[in-house]
């Protein structure tokens, strides 16, 4: 076993955010837009066309864990897993917890993840293609993560810290 496998993972991974907010700016809220548009209308269906979205970052996945287990080359198998990774993170964190596709994961009360909610919806606060802001997932502009603090402090009661 190679020891640097799951640095790979972790690089994969978090390179893996900077591709959604690419994707997610330049691709779904450009040319794609017509497989993205269902996402920010508030209707209560289960399945979106912007579901498409899952495929496309499922199949390179899915090809490096494959291809790499075939030709016994290591590097595209975590590549494979780190993908894979950060596609779990995304479901959980954006179609569980952010949209509540399911009902897990809905009493997380840290102001990270409040922080989180809040980009978003500030993102679906545009309905159209254009003007759009925070278009990635774990990484949430600072204001917001202020905002929730403040929030979670108020909330608790927690003292101001230095």
């Amino acid at each position: 076993m190679y020891w640097w496998g799951p640095f790979v993972l972790l690089a994969s991974f978090l390179f893996m955010e900077f591709m959604a907010w690419a994707t997610h700016k330049f691709l779904m809220h450009g040319f794609m837009w017509h497989f993205h548009s269902d996402h920010h209308v508030p209707e209560n269906k289960f399945f979106e066309r912007n579901d498409v979205f899952f495929l496309i970052f499922a199949i390179p996945s899915w090809l490096c864990i494959m291809l790499g287990m075939m030709y016994t080359s290591y590097i595209p198998v975590w590549l494979g897993f780190g993908i894979a990774a950060y596609g779990l993170a995304y479901f959980l964190v954006h179609d569980v917890y952010i949209h509540r596709r399911f009902r897990w994961l809905r009493d997380i009360d840290h102001p990270y993840f409040i922080a989180i909610r809040k980009a978003h919806k500030m993102h679906h606060k545009h309905l159209g293609k254009e003007h759009g802001e925070c278009f990635g997932m774990l990484i949430v502009p600072r204001k917001y993560y202020r905002e929730a603090k403040e929030t979670f402090k108020r909330k608790y009661g927690v003292e101001n810290e230095k």
